[in-house]
């Protein structure tokens, strides 16, 4: 089994909301991107999915868990994992391959500081398209699947046959379901334009095991928010359209 998760809530995704509501160029925050913590209410969601695990058997639970070295994925893992491993016996693999996309120059700012301080990388982006567009000093989602296709050659050589988690950001469930699922561009980005990746939201794939298939990864579901929902304390959250300077 597969599952992909994005961290919880974050510092970062507070603040954009209240840059976007305020209609600022610039998120409000002092830390670099991978030193952002998680909110309050992204800690609660990380319970929440730690104890929905809690209460499976423990084979369908990860026995492999990998992990994005940003400060907010790498909590939602040990928080995850706090609620049924209290000996800390599983290790988390932290992969620098799963961190967040880069964005170079336009890390930080929201749409409309793009459009206001970089109006040159705007233009390129809407001719370009997000899949492609690569701002300077940061990433296209290109990039980032390049970097993901050796993740997934590492789990089939190191992992066979293992249950893998792997905790990171939204552009990364994107573009691992574009890997495993053999996509075409249009294809994700029908699907990114389709609604968002929740908080803490489950994607999992199931082994095929038909030996015609090749023991191919079947996705059984994606973006599952049952384990939060109904929870006061674990409320469903989601990141509106990835927009280029935006950390989540």
């Amino acid at each position: 089994m597969l599952w992909l998760v994005r961290h919880g809530e974050s510092a970062g995704n507070v603040a954009r909301d209240a840059a976007h509501a305020a209609r600022s160029d610039r998120i409000a925050l002092d830390a670099r991107d991978v030193d952002i913590p998680l909110s309050p209410r992204g800690e609660k969601q990380a319970v929440a999915l730690g104890d929905w695990f809690g209460v499976l058997n423990s084979c369908a639970r990860p026995d492999v868990l990998l992990a994005s070295p940003y400060v907010r994925a790498r909590a939602t893992a040990e928080i995850f994992r706090s609620r049924w491993d209290t000996d800390n016996a599983l290790p988390i693999c932290l992969d620098e391959r799963l961190r967040e996309k880069e964005f170079g120059i336009l890390d930080g700012l929201t749409t409309g500081g793009v459009a206001t301080i970089h109006p040159d990388q705007a233009e390129f982006r809407r001719i370009l398209g997000k899949f492609y567009h690569r701002p300077p000093g940061g990433e296209s989602w290109c990039d980032v699947i390049f970097r993901l296709r050796s993740v997934m050659d590492m789990i089939a050589l190191h992992h066979p046959g293992r249950r893998v988690m792997i905790v990171a950001h939204q552009v990364v469930v994107l573009c691992l379901r574009y890997v495993i699922e053999n996509m075409t561009e249009e294809q994700i980005l029908a699907i990114d334009a389709d609604g968002d990746v929740a908080n803490c939201s489950i994607t999992e794939y199931r082994r095929d095991g038909n030996a015609a298939s090749g023991d191919n990864l079947i996705l059984t579901r994606y973006n599952a928010v049952a384990h939060l929902e109904g929870d006061a304390v674990a409320d469903v959250t989601a990141e509106p359209e990835r927009t280029p300077g935006v950390r989540g």
